[in-house]
């Protein structure tokens, strides 16, 4: 088993001179074999987290540590946490002209192996074959420019299809569900379930239930105000698409108006 582990993480951005906090410490811990939902309004956080995890320079962490088997990540650069185990799809993919998917996801597998591991072309394309297959994705897409000229959906299929090809140890899915119509959401939600176990545990952030309709998760947490407030099973989702955030926050005390 592997644990990720976020201790009274504050982070922030600094603009024109002035830092503004937005995670105001954040606890939290996820082990494999466990998938966690995050759920929040916006603009309370739950992006800044994945963000701060993956180690994007914008956001800088002013406390706290995130820990990966006991190894504090936090001075690592992007590359160095890819290596070690760590993925995110994010809710905008960049388009990157000149490279093809396929070469990316062979590039990015074996930059992860020793020179005498590198996966042979074979290896790699019965890989590749048969998780576009999974994912009901076209064999013209390997071989397209990475996500250029991609729609939304395709975007965010591709992105789980480097989930599946990379085998990270901890993916953080940053609201993967959006834009994607109830077929598009299927289909990932299939990949995804198709990781689950032992060697795999998932952070998904998310607005929508629907999405938890089909990957369900073990543990629920809300965030507001820039740290986790409420914790609890998958009953959570449900009760906040019943009451909404303003009954919570009324519940916790916390001041918070829903957005018009």
């Amino acid at each position: 088993m592997s644990t990720l582990e976020i201790k009274d993480l504050h982070v922030g951005v600094d603009e024109n001179g002035v830092h503004t906090e937005i995670l105001k410490g954040v606890n939290l811990t996820l082990n494999t074999n466990e998938i966690h939902a995050i759920m929040g309004p916006n603009g309370n956080g739950k992006s800044t987290l994945s963000a701060a995890i993956m180690g994007n320079p914008h956001y800088h962490v002013t406390s706290g540590t995130i820990t990966f088997d006991g190894e504090n990540v936090v001075e690592m650069g992007v590359d160095e946490r890819a290596r070690l185990g760590l993925f995110l799809a994010m809710q905008y993919p960049s388009e990157i002209p000149g490279i093809t998917n396929a070469e990316f996801m062979r590039a990015a597998i074996n930059a992860k192996r020793d020179e005498d591991h590198k996966i042979s072309v074979m290896d790699f394309l019965k890989k590749l074959d048969k998780n576009m297959e999974l994912l009901n994705m076209k064999e013209e897409m390997a071989e397209r420019y990475l996500n250029e000229g991609f729609s939304g959906g395709e975007k965010k299929r591709n992105e789980i299809l480097q989930l599946l090809m990379l085998e990270p140890t901890f993916a953080i899915l940053d609201e993967i569900d959006s834009g994607l119509d109830i077929d598009a959401l299927k289909v990932v939600a299939k990949g995804v379930n198709s990781m689950r176990g032992d060697k795999f545990g998932a952070l998904i952030i998310t607005h929508y239930q629907r999405l938890l309709d089909y990957i369900t998760p073990d543990v629920v947490h809300i965030m507001m105000d820039g740290r986790v407030v409420m914790t609890g099973g998958a009953e959570l989702a449900q009760r906040l698409e019943n009451e909404g955030y303003v009954k919570i926050a009324n519940e916790l005390g916390i001041d918070y108006h829903e957005e018009a």
